[in-house]
């Protein structure tokens, strides 16, 4: 969100005029509903590579460990893609960004069904298809989406991202009826026309970066007419000096708010993503019916849905850090379990544990994005959270690798659910000590202080 436009220049000169018109409606939860689509199809893209990888498998022989790194390459070049399209979000907008992210995914995908080699893999799938897809994913639509709202921002973000969850329950098995019919070929063909019919016209048409592109403010007040919507966020603001920071990459890294920041996301997805890699595996291993362990998978990827909309909403209530603290303990309380369940492998603590992970963890997405808008505000939002998000991919691609290498060393998951454990508690202190509080008030923090005031002092 860009600084608080002043009054005076406002009425000086009449706002911008959308080439769409006045809507009749508010034009954020439209930002919010291409989101849920574009997410939708885009980020289960990515995903896909899970239904693909055994058909690749059977047709080339190639050894699991080759054929599975297209997907970390993907990751890992997604991590490096993030500080370039926050520089390119800031510059361009969504409306740009977007459509280029699914012509090279498209590309991607239709270059892939040509590739006889790994390395022809690694280039197509891994780094167009799985690291394009930032463009669009929850790092891409965070550069944008809480410009649009104040009181609504945590709920709005956790629609946009629930759309994944939705997707892959009806895209995947579309996807895999596909692959058994047609092959894999023909479901990577079908996945770019997905593409290029959906995602790259929704997001030119009627995506926008922020709410003054078309003479609004966020929450959708009229920029010739929202004064109150102006005062309210004037008096959101708890720090004053830093809200007025013109805050560009090099100065905000200058600030230990950054590092802390960062750090929270490091350990935050580190946890997040190590449990979700590794859970399937480890259920199956302590007995618990393979069935069952990837039925419990699917289900925290449903629960989440409700985690992300539920928390979100929530976070306008109470604050973001008591959020991040609820989904974080969220993932504690999944490790506990799983150490738990090493003893006593039962399908109740299997529930639980699922309910703790998709109930509580999944929101953690909710605030992913809006934590650092509310930090970092202003023309360079997109390139800040770039790097931020640079230091979250390391922590998600990290968490499983070392997972994995701890297993593979004792012999026992173990001590890495130890180790993701302790970061969680870690990511929560992090994000207290980075105290977006203390820079701007979420609305139920400002009613409540309003009524603290009372009316003679309120806004």
């Amino acid at each position: 969100m860009s600084q608080t436009p002043d009054p005076s220049a406002a009425a000086a000169s009449p706002p911008p005029v959308s080439p769409l018109g006045r809507l009749p409606f508010y034009y954020g939860w439209v930002v919010v509903l291409v989101a849920f689509v574009t997410m939708g199809i885009g980020v289960n893209v990515r995903t896909a590579f899970s239904l693909l990888f055994p058909a690749i498998l059977h047709e080339f022989g190639w050894q699991r460990g080759a054929t599975a790194a297209v997907f970390s390459i993907g990751f890992l070049s997604s991590a490096a893609y993030s500080p370039f399209i926050g520089a390119a979000m800031d510059r361009f907008g969504p409306r740009l960004v977007i459509p280029f992210g699914a012509v090279v995914v498209s590309a991607g995908l239709w270059l892939t069904t040509f590739a006889r080699e790994p390395w022809q893999m690694y280039l197509t799938l891994g780094m167009m298809v799985t690291g394009g897809t930032v463009m669009f994913s929850y790092i891409g639509h965070s550069m944008f989406v809480p410009n649009w709202f104040h009181r609504q921002r945590g709920l709005a973000i956790g629609v946009a991202f629930s759309g994944v969850g939705v997707g892959s329950v009806v895209l995947f098995p579309w996807i895999q009826r596909l692959i058994d019919g047609s092959g894999w070929r023909s479901a990577c063909y079908a996945l770019a026309l997905l593409m290029l019919a959906i995602v790259l016209p929704l997001n030119f048409l009627l995506q926008r970066k922020r709410p003054e592109d078309l003479g609004l403010l966020p929450d959708g007040a009229s920029a010739a007419g929202g004064q109150q919507q102006r005062e309210a966020l004037h008096a959101a603001v708890v720090d004053r000096a830093w809200a007025d920071t013109p805050w560009t990459l090099r100065r905000a890294m200058r600030t230990s708010r950054f590092w802390w920041l960062s750090s929270a996301y490091f350990c935050g997805l580190f946890a997040w993503y190590a449990v979700q890699v590794h859970q399937t595996k480890y259920l199956v291993e302590i007995g618990i019916d393979p069935t069952l362990a990837a039925f419990a998978l699917g289900l925290v990827g449903l629960t989440g849905i409700v985690g992300q909309i539920g928390l979100g909403h929530l976070s306008d209530r109470i604050g973001r850090e008591w959020v991040w603290t609820m989904a974080v303990a969220g993932f504690a309380l999944c490790y506990a379990l799983l150490l738990v369940m090493r003893s006593y492998p039962s399908p109740v603590l299997m529930y639980a544990m699922v309910a703790a992970q998709g109930l509580l963890g999944y929101g953690l997405a909710s605030v992913y994005g809006v934590i650092p808008a509310e930090l970092y505000q202003g023309r360079a939002y997109g390139t800040i959270f770039g790097v931020v998000s640079l230091c979250a991919s390391v922590g998600a691609g990290a968490g499983p690798w070392i997972t994995g290498e701890v297993q593979d060393r004792v012999g026992s998951y173990a001590p890495a659910f130890w180790l993701a454990l302790v970061l969680s508690g870690v990511s929560i202190v992090c994000i207290w000590r980075a105290a977006p509080r203390k820079v701007r008030l979420v609305a139920g923090q400002m009613a409540r202080r309003q009524r603290a005031m009372g009316p003679r002092d309120g806004v």
